[in-house]
């Protein structure tokens, strides 16, 4: 019967596992559901081996054994796999939180694999109401973000000063700015990479674009 009591906290921390990663795939991040869920059931098992897989042992001469060995690979082995979701993109740092949730549901896993249900399913409550209240629009919390945008203007005096000065005035500030004219038209191409203002969503950049009179084309990557 105790190999049933093991396998009911290895399934507790799935179930754990498994709000969490619903929270992270219905924001559309890297992790979802499988891969917290089976972060949590890995680390409650691996938990459970270090604490009760070698009972056999005990007793026997010259044995000494460490119950927190397998447990401690656990934390650095979790730790390589978030880092593999953390990534540059637009001169801007990605999957920070993914990689943390991951780490922490593991923590999670080995909390309910050391018999520490109310710590575990505890900490799982408590990263989903946070999750849910720091996605939303606080003031405090908004902090700048970062488009990589294409925009082809025509070729005008001071357009590209004008195309500047707009910018400036909503607070948008130029990261990376590369221009190509185009031979035998009266184009050019701008290729920016731009970080935006706290109060400035995706659909207002937009319509700043579109109420410029010189520009022909966006794209927004």
């Amino acid at each position: 019967m105790m190999g049933f009591d093991y396998l009911f906290q290895v399934i507790i921390a799935g179930i754990c596992g498994l709000f969490i990663g619903y929270e992270r795939k219905n924001r559309m991040k890297e992790a979802g559901i499988r891969t917290h869920f089976v972060v949590a059931i890995g680390a409650s098992l691996m938990m459970l081996v270090s604490k009760y897989g070698f009972y056999d042992e005990l007793g026997k001469t010259g044995i000494a054994l460490d119950p927190s060995r397998i447990a401690a690979q656990v934390v650095s082995g979790v730790g390589f796999l978030g880092a593999g979701m953390i990534f540059m993109q637009r001169h801007t740092v990605k999957g920070l939180t993914t990689a943390a949730g991951i780490w922490t549901t593991a923590g999670i896993g080995m909390a309910i694999g050391s018999g520490l249900y109310v710590l575990g399913i505890g900490v799982t409550i408590l990263i989903l109401i946070a999750q849910i209240l720091l996605h939303r629009r606080f003031s405090w919390l908004t902090t700048p973000k970062s488009e990589h945008v294409i925009i082809r203007i025509i070729d005008e005096t001071d357009s590209l000063e004008n195309m500047h000065k707009t910018l400036k005035e909503k607070g948008i500030r130029i990261i990376h700015f590369q221009s190509e004219k185009f031979r035998g038209t009266s184009e050019i191409l701008l290729n920016l990479t731009i970080k935006l203002p706290p109060d400035l969503d995706f659909e207002q950049l937009l319509s700043l674009f579109h109420n410029i009179p010189y520009v022909n084309a966006v794209e927004v990557q």
